[in-house]
């Protein structure tokens, strides 16, 4: 059976249109005031084209060529460069970028779409556009007018790529233990010097420059910087400097991994670079935030393209492989799994989206009060999204590898690639235990729970809608339970956290878990309610075994994590290192 991707454009205009009401959301926004329901499908069409019809033929070769070094410069698989200069000329990288600096002005919603499609059909490939938009706003948040002049555009359209280069040997999640330095010169350039790892698409020859985005310690004139992160500021290095020399860095390796073949990871050493500083001195992790943020978002949309096109071929070859006479998708066993794995895709997509437009409305809604809640709103599920996402975008590839049996682990049938590439996504960009402690610590108890606080009463307005609906009681009852468990748990850690700092830390996981089922429940009843009135009788029934499949079979493991996490006065044992 061929490695297959059928976009879910159907779906996808389902959650858009009527789950989220997104054309109601643009008629207030100005930046999107003029956009209408047939163009943003022929976006998506055009997308989903281009990301079945590009790159995917190219993913499997791309996994089975990998990348190469030589003499100091990255050769990416065959057809990546031609692809990817198909990529920028049909204006995908500027999707939502600003006009301004020759975007295209449309929603981060629509963008988000293509990122599933795109990174379902080829990860590796996504690997070294997916920095872009982060870049972009990172730049036109912070660059001086001379630095935005030279570089905005360039990276609004993908002509010029971006890396990020944070990691060091020493310093993976502890980034103020950062070293490499940079030295202010006299024409207000900076002098780079330090090593850096696993920087993504940090060299290749999908274009002919590169922009690096580099957190260093900016030295004054004793020669220090302040320590830990406070100390850190952020730089712009390119490759190729505006006098067309190459810059003074050097990779040093490609890291050989467990999957993403065709994406390099380099390991490199900035040999007194040039750079030039990117908002304020010693306010660059601030400033890191703003691509950081938007990278989780991409990595969560990331493990929901896996989830789709690891689900799709998985149900197919259910139907079609026979055993006993029949397709294997008829038995009790297959059923409860694809169904399952149907249901968290399905509603792991409405999270993922309303996210997107919540960014929209943060930036653009003409409500002042709508922008700060909707920020809020957004920061809030940012770090589920990238834990939950990817992480059940793991689990998703490893139960469809096991639909396929055998013949899945071998590489022919392609869940193999999908269930490598993807595991890497619970890794970078803050691993899903950062996201936890991120999501409690900061999101939570950080804002004495008020985003908290505003989600949990637009829920229980889904609720309300939810109960007067055909069927619709054991939605809103199912709806209810879960905000009055997220009430609770919330304050038996906020009580606990006054008298014990690490209680918190302890319950993270199993409070990330226990919201995502939240949003998980707000998701299927939000689709059930917006399935009311659908003509297409079929997937109206479609829909309505899916998201109750959730309810009935999937919601009961919520308890289990709302328990875990108000355990809030059981200590952990210590870890014996000799055994």
């Amino acid at each position: 059976m061929a490695w297959r991707y059928d976009a879910p454009l159907r779906e996808m205009r389902f959650v858009i249109e009527r789950v989220l009401d997104a054309p109601a959301s643009w008629a207030r926004c100005a930046a999107f005031a003029d956009l209408d329901l047939a163009t943003a499908g022929a976006v998506l069409e055009e997308g989903a084209r281009f990301a079945s019809g590009v790159l995917l033929p190219l993913n499997a070769s791309g996994d089975r060529e990998g990348c190469t070094l030589r003499d100091g410069d990255v050769t990416m698989p065959a057809g990546f460069r031609d692809a990817y200069r198909a990529l920028v000329d049909g204006g995908w990288p500027a999707l939502a970028c600003s006009a301004e600096w020759g975007g295209q002005g449309l929603p981060l919603l629509l963008d988000a779409a293509l990122r599933e499609m795109m990174a379902a059909c080829n990860h590796g490939f996504m690997m070294a556009a997916d920095v872009l938009h982060g870049a972009y706003e990172t730049i036109k948040a912070h660059g001086s007018t001379e630095l935005k002049s030279r570089y905005l555009a360039k990276v609004a359209s993908g002509e010029w790529p971006a890396a990020m280069a944070l990691t060091e040997p020493q310093a993976g999640s502890d980034l103020g233990a950062l070293r490499t330095r940079a030295l202010l010169q006299p024409d207000g350039s900076l002098r780079i010097t330090g090593s850096k790892i696993f920087i993504s698409g940090a060299d290749h020859d999908l274009a002919d420059n590169i922009v690096h985005l580099v957190l260093c310690r900016l030295q004054d004139a004793s020669g220090s910087a302040p320590a830990g992160s406070k100390g850190l500021s952020l730089a712009l290095v390119p490759k190729i400097l505006p006098d067309g020399s190459r810059n003074a860095w050097v990779v040093d390796s490609l890291e050989h991994k467990l999957g993403l073949h065709a994406s390099p990871t380099c390991a490199l050493h900035y040999e007194g670079a040039t750079g030039w500083l990117l908002g304020e001195p010693n306010r660059g992790l601030a400033a890191m935030f703003l691509m950081m943020n938007s990278a989780r978002l991409h990595v969560g949309l990331q493990g929901l393209g896996h989830q789709e096109i690891a689900t799709q071929n998985a149900v197919r070859h259910a139907f079609e492989r026979v055993q006993l006479k029949a397709p294997i998708a008829t038995t009790p066993a297959m059923r409860q799994l694809l169904l399952r794995l149907q249901a968290q895709t399905e509603g792991q997509r409405v999270i993922a989206y309303a996210a997107a437009l919540a960014i929209d409305e943060a930036a653009h809604h003409e409500d002042p009060a709508r922008r700060e809640r909707q920020s809020r709103r957004a920061a809030l599920l940012t770090p589920i999204i990238k834990a939950l996402l990817t992480q059940t975008g793991f689990e998703t590839a490893s139960a469809a590898l096991q639909v396929f049996g055998g013949y899945g682990y071998t590489r022919e049938f392609g869940i193999e690639q999908c269930l490598r590439d993807v595991r890497i996504t619970m890794v970078y960009e803050g691993t899903n235990e950062i996201q936890a402690i991120d999501l409690l610590q900061r999101k939570v108890l950080g804002d004495g729970g008020l985003a908290l606080d505003e989600l949990l009463a637009d829920l229980e307005g889904e609720a309300a809608r939810a109960g007067v609906l055909p069927d619709g009681q054991a939605f809103a009852a199912a709806l209810r339970a879960q905000i009055a468990e997220a009430r609770s748990t919330t304050a038996a850690i906020q009580a606990a956290a006054a008298n014990d700092a690490e209680a918190p830390l302890r319950v993270a996981d199993a409070y990330l878990q226990g919201l995502s089922f939240l949003m998980l429940t707000w998701a299927w009843a939000a689709s059930a309610r917006a399935i009311i009135g659908e003509t297409d009788t079929a997937f109206a029934a479609s829909k309505r075994a899916r998201v109750r499949h959730g309810i009935d079979w999937l919601l009961p493991e919520a308890a289990a994590h709302w328990a875990q996490a108000r355990a809030t006065d059981t200590p952990l044992a210590k870890l014996d290192p000799t055994h």
